[in-house]
């Protein structure tokens, strides 16, 4: 899971990343509205937590902007006020959850993967695709009971995939949600073909069916009939 987090308190911002990094999440950080806004309109993610003061601009302003621009992705609100009115705006403005500061790092693990799961369509923390087990909450991979060595780049790929299986993904839209920003700096994606080319390998030699298909000079597609 992908999640930007908004917040300009930047030692509580590195205190969440810190955090959500050692629970296996890959985390971006930004301090201001300006930047927050520039990286929700340009990139993918599943999540946003989002502080309702920023130095630049409101966190409900922001909150419009996400869902004008990526209604599908889910926000939690971090607030300094305890008042009902904040809270009951920004789920009428269409954020998932909120938590109110001070709050435990253990809590706002556990409201990210209620979230997690419902994109994932699952009530538990187990997703059974194929021949494939995902443990959620241990980041794991099995096939046919058979736990895969994947490295991180691969299992948040083979969780996009499934997020948007029988979709077709380019190649660009692969590398902007595995490296954000950063893969704007690549003179060409042969690194998501890479990727793709040792997950399918991995699955395929614990005896799993290769799903992740090639469309010839568009993307790929993660393929099922489920």
């Amino acid at each position: 899971m992908k999640i930007l987090i908004v917040e300009d308190n930047q030692q509580l911002s590195n205190d969440i990343a810190e955090y959500l990094k050692d629970q296996k999440f890959s985390v971006e950080q930004v301090f201001t509205f300006s930047d927050a806004n520039e990286k929700i309109v340009m990139y993918e993610y599943d999540m946003v937590i989002l502080d309702l003061g920023l130095p630049d601009g409101t966190g409900m302003d922001l909150l419009e902007v996400v869902k004008k621009y990526r209604p599908e992705m889910a926000v939690i609100i971090l607030t300094a006020t305890h008042a009902l009115e904040y809270k009951l705006q920004g789920l009428n403005l269409g954020a998932d959850d909120y938590l109110t500061k001070p709050f435990h790092m253990a809590e706002l693990n556990a409201r990210i993967r209620t979230i997690l799961r419902r994109k994932m369509n699952t009530n538990d923390h187990f997703i059974k695709t194929g021949s494939l087990e995902i443990d959620l909450n241990a980041a794991t991979v099995k096939c046919k009971g058979q736990l895969l060595s994947l490295t991180r780049k691969e299992y948040d790929m083979l969780l996009y995939f499934v997020q948007n299986k029988n979709r077709l993904l380019t190649k660009e839209s692969i590398a902007e949600y595995l490296w954000g920003d950063h893969a704007d700096q690549a003179d060409n994606f042969d690194f998501v073909y890479n990727h793709i080319k040792n997950l399918r390998r991995k699955i395929t030699e614990a005896g799993g069916k290769n799903q992740l298909r090639s469309v010839y000079g568009m993307g790929y597609k993660y393929e099922t009939n489920e």
